[in-house]
């Protein structure tokens, strides 16, 4: 009897066993099966402009520049500008004492004057004697001698009229002008100033702002590709960035002038010269600057960085959604990298859905929940 109660025991303890069992592989089954698609994030590819720019330190220089020198020695009477206005070429600027010079000048006229006077007294003798040697009055010598006397004032006259030229320049150097138009530095002398034509110190400077010269410095190696691109070109666009800081363009864009044909042999670099429009006069010469350089413009597909993967063999890879919303690998290639992107040559089409985010917890094949990449998910990956 109680062996028989055992065997039933048994029995009911190895089909609860084998229930429970049948219980729990259908609760992991309907829990398999109600796992929601996992979600990503995707780009939509779009050609887009692409703008290459190459990024070089630069310092702003004049584009013209002339120290103004005194031309006649003397003492400064008077100056004639604001210190640090604009001035234009050929407005005075100083007035040198002219008393000197205006007696030299005076001078030079009366000697002219007085050649030319000398010179009518000899040409009536020359008549006079002209006659005379007809006639044998007087001998060849002394009408030769009338001659040569004759001959030398009109050579005086050449010479009295260069010294009242002479005269007359020095008088007009007393004004001193400006050479150039642009803006003046403070004045180095003051009234009653002795200036002499030699001497080492400038009355001032006139700096020229509009357009300035922005010299960049550019690593020999790299110059090889700027220059081809400049040869392609033709010209090339240049943008500042100022104020590093805020990271803001100076509103004005410039073009790249030339290059150096030689690599400084102590830095390795070489300098390229931009010209930037500065009507307002808002760049200084010296000032330190950003400059970008634009290589090229060209419409192209962009992938983000951060969606591609690198494989064993070198090549970059992306998943992409097709329209089943299946995941598909894709091996790219890629040409230049515009900011945190590469330009995508092959691989992919306009179109097509890139997952950016969340490709690390799927596989190809896989169904997924795609939503389009936000700025705001750029954080996540």
């Amino acid at each position: 009897m109680s062996r028989i109660f055992y065997v039933a025991a048994a029995l009911l303890v190895v089909t609860g066993v084998v229930g429970c069992s049948k219980e729990n592989e259908q609760t992991q089954s309907g829990g398999q099966q109600s796992m929601p698609a996992p979600s990503v994030s995707v780009i939509t590819l779009k050609q887009q402009p692409v703008v290459h720019e190459m990024i070089l330190p630069g310092r702003v220089s004049a584009s013209r520049q002339s120290q103004v020198r005194p031309q006649v020695d003397g003492v400064i009477t008077e100056r004639l500008f604001e210190e640090g206005a604009q001035v234009e070429k050929g407005q005075q600027l100083y007035q040198i004492d002219e008393d000197r010079y205006l007696a030299q000048l005076n001078s030079a006229k009366a000697d002219l004057k007085s050649v030319h006077a000398n010179l009518k007294t000899l040409e009536a003798k020359a008549r006079r004697y002209d006659d005379l040697i007809a006639k044998n009055a007087v001998s060849r010598q002394e009408y030769d001698d009338v001659i040569a006397q004759k001959e030398q004032a009109e050579a005086a006259i050449s010479v009295a009229e260069a010294a009242v030229d002479v005269a007359k320049v020095n008088m007009e150097y007393t004004k001193v002008y400006a050479p150039i138009s642009g803006r003046i530095s403070r004045s180095y002398v003051t009234e009653g100033t002795l200036v002499t034509t030699n001497q080492a110190q400038q009355l001032a400077t006139i700096t020229q702002l509009d357009p300035v010269f922005i010299d960049m410095q550019e690593s020999g190696a790299s110059i090889i590709t700027l220059r081809q691109s400049m040869r392609k070109q033709g010209s090339m666009d240049v943008e500042l960035t100022v104020d590093e800081v805020t990271g803001k363009r100076y509103e004005q864009v410039g073009s790249v002038k030339f290059s150096e044909v030689t690599v400084d042999e102590t830095t390795g670099s070489v300098t390229l010269r931009a010209e930037m429009p500065n009507p307002e006069g808002v760049l200084l010469p010296g000032l330190f600057v950003k400059g970008h350089v634009i290589t090229g413009r060209e419409n192209a597909l962009l992938v983000p960085q951060r969606a591609t993967t690198r494989q064993p063999d070198g090549s970059l890879s992306v998943y992409v959604v097709n329209n089943n919303g299946e995941v598909e690998g894709r091996t790219i290639e890629v040409g230049k990298t515009y900011r945190d992107q590469y330009v995508v040559l092959n691989g992919v089409t306009e179109g097509e859905k890139v997952i950016v985010t969340g490709y690390q917890k799927v596989k190809p094949g896989a169904k997924v929940n795609a939503s389009e990449w936000q700025p705001s998910s750029r954080g996540s990956r």
